[in-house]
């Protein structure tokens, strides 16, 4: 007989076994997506060929608006997932199945570079990746109950830093293998990475806590008043979000393009455009112990740092970040070279955006779900994600010519979005003044208890 699952979190004190599963599975996946991601635009503006093999690009402004719909696609699938998981199959299962679907949308852009291989392929893999997203970090936190639940925030702090570890390496490697060797190689790697990552989740099935899945009372639980409530509350906190992500996500887009017209030769090397998204995953690996025990401690000792004045801190820094995007646009546009080093202190302020909104929102998103909504309420912060990049990808549309030109270009483009960001902090120390903050672990007795009250471990 087979062993069979464990249906509920371990009574330890330490980290749960599986979690060197889920984080090994994320570098892996992480490494696919974001190598993938990396080579994106460049492909689609440099490398793209028509059904006779003949090279068919896209214009810059074209690629970026298809850029940020795939995005967003791969963003709002995570509704899918999130039924699927907490309403059918778990979150195993769910990850597991649809891992495959990721597997063989990776195959599909490594075997044909058409417009039809690029749109079959991208399709396939916002379905697999966006349904797996709002499963795995919840996942994590499923792993865990009343007795060890001091290390979730360490937990998820090793699970934010495995998908800047698999970025990183991807975001160096990938475009080079695109620059001399092709889109079969740069496409194929990340496909055997895929297929690394859904083997190394299987493998640690038996140390997981699977959750069971509510059945078909789902979506009445998930509309209880008790799940109206949180999805009201998280819902507007997410607007918020979605203009942070509406800004990371043109640093894989339009920080390339834009990268592509500067000095490339840095620090004695000759970089591709696409590469220099690798200061980001380096910076967040160094950045995560940075804020977590010396810079929060810090702050924390003259203003009490909640999480939601983490994501408001974080806003203004990343639009700031595209201050400098804004003046490096003004010395291209003055006929200046400037160095692509110039690039690095953007990315500084984005990264520090990044842990100061993405990891705090992550975590408060899963504290924040009721515990048979832990996987839906992922997918609405997601759907944060999906929202930004299809504004983005609208500005794109909106800005569009007939005649090839944009209306709103160079440095106006990047401070329309750095103003947005920093301007949106008005009104969203309003809205997080007047929210009330309640946490639901898993094992935890049915009444919540303020998140203030819950160990940090930090």
């Amino acid at each position: 007989m087979s062993q069979p699952y464990l249906t509920s979190p371990q009574k330890i004190t330490t980290m749960p076994p599986g979690i060197p599963y889920i984080v090994g599975n994320e570098a892996a996946e992480r490494f696919n997506f974001y190598g993938m991601r990396a080579i994106l635009v460049v492909f689609m503006t440099k490398y793209l060929v028509d059904r006779s093999g003949e090279l068919s690009p896209m214009s810059e402004n074209e690629a970026n608006k298809y850029y940020h719909l795939f995005l967003f696609a791969n963003y709002f699938f995570p509704t899918m997932g999130a039924i699927l998981s907490d309403a059918f199959w778990g979150k195993y299962r769910t990850i597991f199945w649809l891992s495959l679907v990721y597997c063989l949308g990776s195959v599909v852009l490594a075997l044909d570079q058409t417009r039809l291989g690029l749109t079959l392929g991208l399709t396939l893999i916002a379905i697999g990746s966006g349904g797996i997203k709002p499963c795995v970090s919840s996942h994590v936190g499923d792993q865990f109950g009343p007795n060890n639940q001091h290390l979730l925030s360490r937990a998820f702090g090793w699970f934010y830093f495995s998908v800047n570890f698999g970025s990183f390496f991807s975001i160096l490697l990938i475009p080079w293998l695109l620059d001399r060797y092709g889109a079969f190689p740069a496409f194929g790697v990340p496909a055997i990475l895929m297929l690394t990552a859904t083997y190394i989740f299987w493998s640690g099935r038996y140390k997981f806590a699977h959750i069971p899945p509510v059945g078909k009372s789902f979506l009445k639980n998930s509309f209880d008043r008790e799940g109206r409530a949180a999805l009201g509350r998280l819902s507007i906190l997410f607007i918020f979000v979605a203009i942070f992500w509406s800004l990371w996500d043109q640093s894989g887009g339009e920080w390339v393009l834009q990268a592509q017209k500067m000095d490339l030769h840095f620090l004695g090397i000759n970089w591709l455009a696409s590469q220099i998204q690798a200061l980001n995953a380096i910076m967040i690996l160094a950045f995560i112990p940075l804020f977590q025990y010396v810079i929060y401690p810090l702050v924390n000792r003259v203003v009490p740092l909640t999480p939601l004045r983490k994501i408001g801190a974080g806003l203004v820094v990343t639009g700031l970040s595209f201050l400098v995007s804004a003046w490096i646009e003004s010395q291209i546009a003055a006929g200046l070279q400037p160095s692509i080093g110039w690039q690095i202190p953007a990315y500084a302020l984005l990264s520090a955006g990044e842990v100061m909104v993405s990891i705090t929102g992550l975590e408060f998103a899963y504290t924040q779900a009721p515990k048979h909504m832990k996987a839906m309420v992922q997918a609405l912060y997601l759907l944060s994600v999906s929202a930004g990049n299809l504004f983005t990808a609208a500005v794109h549309w909106f800005i569009a010519n007939p005649d090839g030109t944009v209306k709103l270009h160079g440095a106006d483009y990047y401070k329309f979005y750095a103003w947005l960001s920093i301007g949106c902090v008005a009104v969203f120390v309003f809205i997080a003044r007047k929210y009330q903050e309640k946490t639901y672990l898993q094992g935890e007795p049915e009444a919540a208890v303020p998140l203030t009250d819950a160990p940090t471990g930090k």
